[in-house]
C-alpha cells in the first residue's frame, strides 16, 4: 500500500503553515516553527494552557524517514527526493492533527492528553523519551520501577 499522501504537490510551508492553523484553533498558544542547522522546517512547537499551567509540546516531522519509506516502497524516482519527502511527511502530520483534532471535538480528550507523548519534559526531551527510557530500565532486569 503506497504511503498516504505520496504523490501531494502542496509545498511544505502550506501545510506547516495549515498545521499552525489547527493548532491554534483548538486551543494551542505559542505556535513556532523549527529549523535545522542548514534552515530546514523539521517540526513546530507550541504551548497549551492546561489545568497544570502552560505546557509546551514538540511535534516533529521525520523527513529522512518518509523519505526512506519511498525509497523502500519503489514509487517514481521523481518522488524519492528530500523536497518530495519533506512535502509527503508535513501533509501526514497536518492528517495526523486533524483527526486528532477531530477526537477533541467530541470533548472525550483534552489538547494535552492527546499531545501527551510530544510534550516538552523541560530537559531537551519528551515524555515519550522518559516513558522509553523507564521501559529500558526496567528491561535491564531490576524489574524495579523508577
Amino acid at each position: 500500500m503506497p504511503l498516504l499522501n505520496y504523490l501531494t504537490k502542496v509545498p511544505a510551508s502550506r501545510t506547516a503553515s495549515q498545521v499552525q492553523t489547527l493548532l491554534v484553533k483548538a486551543g494551542a498558544r505559542g505556535v513556532g516553527m523549527v529549523f535545522d542547522e542548514h534552515g530546514a522546517l523539521t517540526g513546530m512547537n507550541f504551548a497549551v494552557l492546561t489545568p497544570y499551567g502552560r505546557q509546551t509540546f514538540v511535534l516533529p516531522v521525520n523527513v529522512a524517514a518518509v523519505q526512506a519509506v519511498l525509497e523502500r516502497q519503489r514509487v517514481d524516482r521523481r518522488l524519492r527526493t528530500a523536497a518530495h519527502a519533506e512535502r509527503v511527511a508535513w501533509r501526514i502530520v497536518k492528517d495526523w492533527v486533524e483527526a486528532q483534532l477531530a477526537l477533541l471535538s467530541t470533548e472525550m480528550v483534552t489538547l494535552d492528553q492527546i499531545m501527551l507523548p510530544y510534550m516538552d519534559s523541560g530537559d531537551g526531551s519528551t515524555v515519550y523519551d522518559h516513558f522509553v527510557g523507564q521501559r529500558l530500565a526496567l528491561e535491564s532486569g531490576n524489574g524495579e520501577h523508577r
